[in-house]
């Protein structure tokens, strides 16, 4: 069937509910307004205010619940809108839910799953389109995972919901019109393996998230000028997996990483880091990495896409690389 991105993720959101009868939703205008991006919608009438719980406008407080929840048994979905308004929770989830069970000598669980949506590319300006999610595959104790399609859109919470550990389900927020053939059922699904979406000899594009249908369009405009680009959707971001990678780049001898956060100290480094210790001498060239620029994302359009990898950015960085 084909279904968007948005519609995969309510799919997915209300059979996990239906499901697992210790689950519930909480966060900000998930009830009454339906979410901030309609994944909710109707959840309140379906499920009832015990099970689709507004909360007020405090990430610490309604994240803490959701924490103290899972501590005792439940399985809680906290959706905080935006990833930059997760700065406001990540006391929480760093310094309790990331380490109670390190902390407690392996006797307390944590099987939380926390929503947000991440990216610029909306016209919201500096303090609504941040990509923090390389700041948190930096914490052990979370797993960090990224949808970047509909079918994983679909199965990643009902995936997530069944983990001990917490889990930070990252969605795009450019992805939720996106539409796609989604299977009804995977019996092998997995998230924590990445996925080759177009095979290729000549370089291999690492990325995740929003930037995958931009470096998808950015390998067709290659194939074009005939080099045959292998791209790779990291899908997690902690753990990383790292045999995928390896065995794309052992085969194609070069790599650039795409990723929307920013240049220092981001994830593509970290990824260049364990590609240049692990496979230096299956290198021809060096790594490359393409992100956004330093600076906080303007609100005029045409200043934020200067900002933010483009289609053609992408293109002219492949290009340089075969030069």
């Amino acid at each position: 069937m084909r279904l968007t991105y948005r519609e995969a993720l309510r799919l997915g959101l209300k059979e996990v509910l239906a499901t697992h009868k210790n689950s519930f939703l909480i966060g900000e205008d998930v009830g009454a307004y339906g979410g901030t991006y309609a994944v909710s919608k109707d959840f309140l009438a379906e499920f009832g205010s015990e099970r689709i719980i507004d909360a007020p406008l405090s990430e610490v407080g309604f994240t803490g619940i959701g924490i103290g929840a899972a501590m005792g048994g439940m399985k809680p979905i906290v959706e905080i809108m935006t990833v930059n308004f997760a700065l406001l929770a990540f006391d929480q989830i760093i310094n309790s839910a990331a380490i109670v069970n390190f902390m407690s000598g392996g006797q307390i669980s944590l099987p939380l799953v926390i929503r947000m949506t991440s990216g610029g590319g909306r016209q919201l300006a500096a303090q609504h389109s941040n990509s923090f999610e390389g700041w948190l595959a930096h914490i052990p104790g979370l797993k960090i995972l990224t949808p970047a399609t509909v079918e994983d859109a679909r199965f990643m919470l009902g995936y997530a919901i069944k983990e001990n550990s917490p889990v930070l389900l990252i969605e795009h927020a450019l992805l939720f019109n996106q539409s796609a053939e989604c299977r009804e059922n995977i019996s092998d699904f997995t998230p924590y393996k990445a996925q080759i979406k177009k095979p290729g000899k000549d370089l291999t594009l690492i990325t995740y998230g929003g930037m995958l249908p931009r470096c998808l369009k950015a390998s067709d405009e290659m194939e074009k000028k005939g080099r045959e680009i292998e791209v790779i959707d990291l899908r997690s971001l902690r753990p990383l997996d790292d045999e995928t990678i390896f065995t794309s780049l052992r085969k194609t001898h070069r790599v650039l990483i795409v990723d929307e956060g920013w240049r220092s100290g981001s994830l593509s480094a970290e990824i260049s880091a364990r590609i240049m210790e692990s496979c230096f001498y299956d290198l021809d060239a060096p790594v490359q990495r393409l992100c956004r620029k330093e600076v906080p994302i303007p609100y005029a359009r045409h200043l934020e896409e200067a900002i933010i990898p483009q289609i053609a950015d992408i293109v002219l960085k492949l290009e340089e690389m075969f030069k």
